[in-house]
């Protein structure tokens, strides 16, 4: 099986690469199932219900999200009817939507995925690796495909979660801080593992917003209104391969820019 996780979608820029690039890409690589992070989706924070079904109908099968989720008032109500878009798994349970769902490919396979906040740097949330523990007992034993988005801003923690999980589940799969690593590995146990996909959207940024903004903010340290820069697009992500047994065998980074 092929899981193609696209790297966090941030505003326009992130959605048109979707719609541009996804298609091509699913044929290329043979795509099973296809997973992206998106709680940048709507103006490069957040995410509306209106932009979430844009992007299932680009070809989507599942959206991820993170601490950003909640920007609009009006995705609370979407997250209790549907099973496609995740918060993370550790909000209180009393928080709208769900942490974790399981999916079928096309050819009917069922994958698990779970998405996780981490809490270094972050919200005081609940532990995501109890968290994750008690998910686990949760999903049907006999499941063997099982994917992560560990949405975390510190790289250690996500590193932890991937070495607490390897061999349990697929592939843990690092978001939020928007910049591709480098360290894609398949661990010891069978594991996927890379410190953060990426991002969906321009790279010619700092993670996704106007440079001189984000400069002034630096230089002046006052607060300047994010705007999505727009030149330089991408989509980035990860290709697993997933063997029957849950599995991986391996991860590939993925970059690809629109034609300007």
């Amino acid at each position: 099986m092929n899981i193609l996780f696209i790297g966090d979608i941030v505003g326009n820029p992130g959605r048109r690469a979707v719609e541009e690039l996804l298609p091509r890409l699913v044929d290329q690589y043979f795509i099973d199932l296809v997973v992206a992070n998106g709680e940048n989706a709507s103006g490069g924070i957040g995410i509306t219900p209106a932009v979430a079904d844009q992007l299932f109908s680009h070809g989507i099968d599942l959206l991820t999200s993170g601490n950003h989720i909640w920007k609009h008032k009006e995705i609370r109500p979407y997250l209790e009817e549907t099973d496609r878009l995740l918060r993370p798994a550790n909000y209180p349970p009393e928080t709208p939507g769900q942490g974790y769902a399981v999916v079928e490919t096309a050819a009917g396979e069922p994958v698990g995925v779970i998405n996780l906040e981490g809490r270094v740097f972050m919200n005081a949330i609940e532990c995501p690796f109890r968290t994750v523990d008690r998910v686990l007992g949760l999903l049907p034993k006999e499941l063997k495909v099982i994917l992560v988005d560990m949405h975390a801003e510190a790289t250690s923690e996500k590193q932890a979660m991937g070495w607490f999980l390897d061999g349990r589940v697929s592939a843990v799969v690092g978001t939020h801080t928007h910049v591709q690593t480098a360290d894609g590995r398949v661990l010891p146990g069978g594991t996927g593992y890379i410190s953060d996909a990426g991002m969906t959207g321009p790279v010619d940024s700092v993670i996704g917003m106007k440079r001189e903004i984000i400069l002034e903010r630096f230089w002046s340290l006052l607060p300047q209104p994010f705007k999505v820069a727009s030149s330089n697009i991408q989509l980035q992500g990860v290709v697993l391969q997933i063997d029957p047994q849950g599995r991986c065998r391996e991860i590939h980074n993925l970059q690809q820019a629109i034609k300007s």
